[in-house]
């Protein structure tokens, strides 16, 4: 309680008024640190991603039903030989 009474009283003493208070160095400091460190992270993020590579793409159960006997899956067929011609 004494210590908020000791800010309190020093403050009162303060010549200076709210609007000549200045954020200063260590505003400019925090505000600095705070737009070096995404491109850090953003970096860092990459180089994981990079680790990890893309997923394996299974094939698809049209896929392997097309493999097997030759047809296009989904009611789909080639042209005749003599359509695709001309």
């Amino acid at each position: 309680m004494t210590f908020i009474a000791v800010l309190a009283s020093s403050a009162s003493n303060s010549t200076s008024s709210i609007g000549d208070v200045e954020p200063g160095l260590l505003g400019f400091l925090v505000v600095a640190a705070l737009g070096v460190a995404p491109v850090f992270l953003l970096r860092s993020m990459n180089k994981q991603f990079k680790k990890i590579g893309p997923r394996p793409e299974a094939p698809s159960a049209a896929d392997e039903d097309a493999d097997e006997d030759g047809a296009q899956p989904d009611g789909a067929f080639d042209a005749p030989a003599s359509a695709k011609r001309g």
